[in-house]
């Protein structure tokens, strides 16, 4: 279970950073195609931890 806390955790680094070091995001304020990939990344991860939690109660 801790890997897919790690991915999860992973995932969510990789969008923050995505989010602060892009030019595109930066400037225009709007998530170009590779954050909302990660973002996407994010939730799914987020939705397999969730649904691990659940499994395991």
């Amino acid at each position: 279970m801790s890997s897919q806390g790690d991915a999860l955790q992973r995932a969510h680094t990789d969008y923050e950073q995505h989010m602060r070091t892009c030019r595109q995001c930066h400037a225009d304020n709007v998530p170009c195609a590779v954050a909302k990939h990660l973002l996407r990344l994010y939730n799914n991860a987020r939705r397999g931890s969730a649904r691990a939690g659940v499994a395991g109660r």
